[in-house]
């Protein structure tokens, strides 16, 4: 019986490589004890397609369920992120690092990828604890998720956002809301219109008038 509570793993590795054979030993070794349940190596030199596939640019490039890092990791390092792969938690946490350290591209491509890291990392803007470099980084990932469509799932988890009792959290949900651009998140939007905040109403008016442009261009 598989078990689902178990992440999966990946690690592109190339000849030459100094950490590469420090992470593989690694990961193999989780393997063998079952943290992980399966491991996919490609060298990229006989594979570069598979580098091509995930927008790796260096190695190793490790992805431990929804996570993708690169660079050298021990073998506790890694067990730490197998550790945290299953839990909401350790999904922000991963984030939080990511996004602090200037990894924007990686979690952009992890979000890509794993969908599931939304909700974690819409919990972020939620929280006035998070720290400002990382609400950024959230920002900007929502913004160059939603031109693909990405964001649609994540809708309820925006509205949730619209009705914190914090201005800045409802001001920031009415711009990833006018992003998403389907019926639900007009609904809110239109509640937003008349929030008791300046800055808020004025975010929503401006979501809902670009819902109103293309309309004007016919």
């Amino acid at each position: 019986m598989m078990n689902s509570d178990v992440p999966d793993a990946e690690l592109l590795i190339a000849p030459g490589c100094v950490h590469c054979p420090v992470v593989l030993a690694g990961l193999a070794e989780l393997l063998k004890q079952g943290r992980i349940g399966r491991l996919e190596v490609f060298n990229i030199a006989a594979r570069p397609d598979a580098a091509q596939a995930r927008g790796a640019r260096s190695v190793p490039w490790i992805r431990i369920g929804p996570f993708e890092m690169t660079g050298a990791h021990s073998q506790s390092e890694l067990a730490v992120w197998v550790e945290r792969a299953g839990t909401a938690g350790g999904q922000r946490t991963y984030l939080i690092e990511s996004l602090e350290s200037g990894q924007l591209d990686t979690v952009l491509a992890a979000c890509r990828r794993n969908p599931q890291l939304l909700r974690p990392l819409l919990s972020l803007a939620g929280d006035l604890d998070t720290p400002f470099a990382v609400r950024i980084g959230v920002g900007a990932v929502i913004e160059d998720l939603a031109p693909d469509g990405l964001l649609a799932d994540a809708v309820e988890d925006m509205v949730a956002l619209a009705a914190s009792p914090h201005p800045q959290v409802r001001a920031d949900a009415a711009h990833f809301l006018g992003l998403v651009g389907n019926d639900r998140a007009w609904a809110a939007l239109d509640r937003l219109a008349h929030d008791e905040s300046h800055e808020v109403r004025e975010i929503a008016g401006e979501s809902l008038a670009a819902r109103a442009a293309p309309d004007d261009l016919t």
